[in-house]
């Protein structure tokens, strides 16, 4: 990926898998132990950690546990004007 361009969901779904993953191993649990503690099933986190892919549900659950929720608050926060053209920039 360019530096430049926006990440894609691709990108951030890996991001994010990546992020997860440490996250637990930081705290030490293990993919049983944070499956029963977040009420997510141990093969959607399984899934998650390999793919990627987890419902919105799951996905803030695991934050919950993992004691990153909060980080979840600031998205699509308004940032302000931002350029809509390259024009706009220059």
């Amino acid at each position: 990926m360019l530096s430049f361009l926006p990440p894609t969901p691709s990108d951030m779904m890996e991001a994010l898998k990546t992020k997860f993953r440490q996250r637990r191993k930081t705290l030490g649990y293990t993919q049983p132990q944070l499956a029963t503690r977040s009420g997510v099933s141990l093969g959607s986190l399984k899934r998650f950690e390999r793919f990627g892919q987890i419902s919105l549900e799951s996905l803030l659950k695991l934050a919950l546990v993992l004691e990153c929720l909060g980080d979840f608050g600031g998205v699509c926060e308004d940032k302000g004007e931002v350029p809509r053209s390259i024009g706009e920039i220059l």
